[in-house]
């Protein structure tokens, strides 16, 4: 009788053996799945975020180039940029023909934009730059006058810029090279208590109103209008 209870146990400790692996395995599947779905869920969304920035880029390639003006408040960079300086109606320029003194001296830009020259008359001078001004006297003067002229132009005094809204004195004044926003509005004795210290508004020329943020950086130019606004609470 003792070899078949030996056998029996064995059998029986085998089958427990059989039902703890499967058990194992059986618990071991949810654990296999979760991690398939978080590895499927990452690879999806690391396709979808290569898939939208993709599309980012064509539809961005391929919308037409635009012009956009200038936002108020987003700049504050000198807005004098790297323009040359236009004439106008109140500079004063010394006109200078080399070997022709009877045809040099100061002329001022009239309200009508020209300067009246000797011998050659009216010549267009608002909007011009200097060496456009220069090259506009030497044209008229090669037509009949002289063979070969050098002229060189150079502005004695500025036309006037003019300051208003919050400060002290508001008006005309007089424009000195390099000045900037906080200098004209030193000029013009100071902010007021309800000036807005933030921005400025400026208008140049024929251009509508442009907003910079007030810093040092800010230049003036001769003939703009400088606006210091209100502040709001």
């Amino acid at each position: 009788m003792l070899p078949v209870k030996t056998a029996t146990i064995s059998v029986w400790a085998d089958v427990r053996k059989r039902k703890l692996v499967n058990n194992k395995a059986i618990a071991a599947k949810p654990l296999i799945s979760n991690r398939l779905l978080h590895a499927a869920f990452a690879v999806l969304v690391i396709a979808t975020a290569w898939w939208a920035m993709g599309l980012s880029r064509a539809h961005a390639e391929d919308m037409p180039a635009m012009d956009l003006p200038m936002q108020a408040g987003v700049s504050d960079a000198d807005p004098s940029g790297t323009l040359d300086y236009k004439l106008g109606s109140g500079d004063k320029l010394r006109v200078n023909v080399f070997g022709e003194d009877d045809l040099s001296g100061e002329f001022d830009v009239t309200g009508t934009g020209k300067v009246s020259l000797p011998l050659i008359g009216q010549v267009q001078a608002m909007g011009l730059t200097l060496d456009q001004f220069s090259e506009e006297v030497a044209n008229k003067l090669r037509d009949g006058y002289l063979t070969n002229p050098k002229v060189s132009v150079e502005v004695l005094n500025y036309r006037p810029f003019y300051i208003i809204g919050e400060v002290t004195t508001p008006g005309q004044y007089p424009y000195t090279n390099g000045m900037t926003v906080l200098n004209a509005v030193a000029v013009a004795g100071g902010f007021t208590y309800r000036a807005n210290e933030d921005k400025v508004l400026i208008t140049r020329g024929d251009a509508k109103e442009v907003e910079y943020k007030l810093t040092q950086a800010v230049k003036v130019l001769p003939g703009d209008i400088v606006k210091i606004p209100e502040r709001f609470f």
